[in-house]
């Protein structure tokens, strides 16, 4: 096990009417906020009314700002950090899922920017400073109420990028199950294969007796993938929706990744698919995991035949651990067909034409290689697209 310093100071509020707190945990920071939200759902479910009363009740003035889409948009964070300059805010609050949330992120850490915030997107700069966050999430998957990264879409170049720095944690992150009742199938099953990424991420790793966090990791990658299966069929269960809900922050807080090397090149990879194709995150990396991990196998067939048999279940092959990995990569794929999810370029329409584009485009900012499990090259990279094509 590796070294670590390891904080999370984010509050979390979990369980029902939580939501009601926004206005009282917004007033510790500031006397005007940030309302910042997507689309028409929490319009329409009476969400966005209830959060401005509590604003309201609790003296706080606020200043909003929708239109996040899936994969946020430089654009509308540019718009945002115009108007918190002009209207003085003293905290964002996010309302919505991960991609609200990346872009309330980005808002924050540019109002405290003097240049351009994709500065800090780029790695050009490092953030020094940033305003307060406070968050009600309404589709747990990202991750992004509990960790201290953000993914925004330079929409010019349909260039998708990262920022992590610790000054990204949210202050407080109110998390009510209730409020996921109404998602969708496909939207749930996103959320899932991407919490499980995240897992997934930092269980594939080279650092030796790292114990403890592998089986904190298999245990949370077996209750996602349970609860998903249950939600398919009940959406409105309260207990799967809740367990749903605290194991994407988990998956993501990083309390699953200390003291060990993560990889995250599968995440790279699929930031161009959903980049070019403005994909479904979650569906984008149900269709690369599989990919990624047939191609790790020469490299690394111990680590994913663990996998195989801690995960799914699969009798270890000792004379030929290959075929315990390669059984584990099958029921992996078969999770997300039962799920709804994509699994390969054609179920996205994605194309084979692009990949030594989107290849190419990986390694900008990151060097000669991407991630640490193998690293891959460009031309690794390629081959890697060219396994999910099929």
């Amino acid at each position: 096990m590796l070294d670590f310093t390891f904080c999370s100071p984010t509050q979390f509020y979990f369980g029902r009417d939580t939501q009601y707190k926004a206005g009282a945990l917004c007033a510790a920071y500031g006397r005007k906020a940030l309302l910042h939200y997507g689309g028409g759902s929490v319009i329409k479910s009476g969400l966005l009314d209830a959060v401005k009363r509590s604003l309201e009740s609790a003296g706080v003035a606020w200043v909003e700002l929708g239109g996040v889409q899936p994969n946020p948009r430089d654009t509308l964070v540019y718009e945002g950090i115009r108007l918190c300059k002009r209207e003085g805010v003293d905290v964002v609050l996010a309302v919505g899922g991960g991609s609200v949330i990346d872009s309330a992120k980005a808002i924050a850490a540019g109002i405290k920017y003097d240049g351009d915030f994709w500065d800090l997107y780029s790695h050009k700069a490092t953030m020094t400073d940033i305003l307060p966050l406070g968050v009600i999430l309404t589709l747990p998957a990202a991750g992004s109420e509990a960790s201290n990264s953000s993914v925004v879409t330079k929409e010019a170049d349909q260039l998708k990028r990262f920022c992590d720095s610790e000054l990204m944690r949210p202050k407080f992150s109110i998390l009510n199950p209730e409020l996921t009742f109404t998602l969708p199938p496909f939207q749930t099953a996103c959320g899932c294969v991407d919490m499980m990424a995240h897992v997934m991420e930092r269980y594939f790793t080279n650092t030796p007796e790292v114990e403890v966090t592998d089986r904190m990791s298999e245990g949370i990658m077996r209750a996602i993938m349970k609860y998903a299966k249950i939600l398919m069929k009940n959406p409105e269960d309260y207990d799967a929706r809740a367990n749903v809900m605290w194991a994407g922050s988990v998956a993501h807080c990083d309390v699953l990744g200390v003291g060990r090397q993560q990889d995250w090149s599968t995440h790279m990879m699929e930031h161009e698919l959903s980049g070019l194709y403005d994909v479904a995150h979650g569906a984008g990396l149900a269709v690369m995991f599989p990919a990624f991990l047939k191609y790790q196998l020469p490299f690394r067939v111990q680590r994913v035949a663990q996998f195989a048999v801690r995960v799914f279940d699969v009798s270890m092959d000792f004379e030929k651990p290959e075929r315990t990995a390669l059984e584990g990569i099958r029921r992996l794929e078969a999770y997300y067909r039962e799920i709804g999810m994509p699994t390969s370029f054609k179920e996205i329409n994605a194309k084979e034409e692009d990949i030594e584009f989107m290849a190419g485009k990986c390694l900008l900012n990151n060097g000669d290689t991407l991630g640490h499990f193998h690293p891959l090259t460009r031309k690794e990279i390629a081959e890697v697209y060219r396994l999910a094509c099929q």
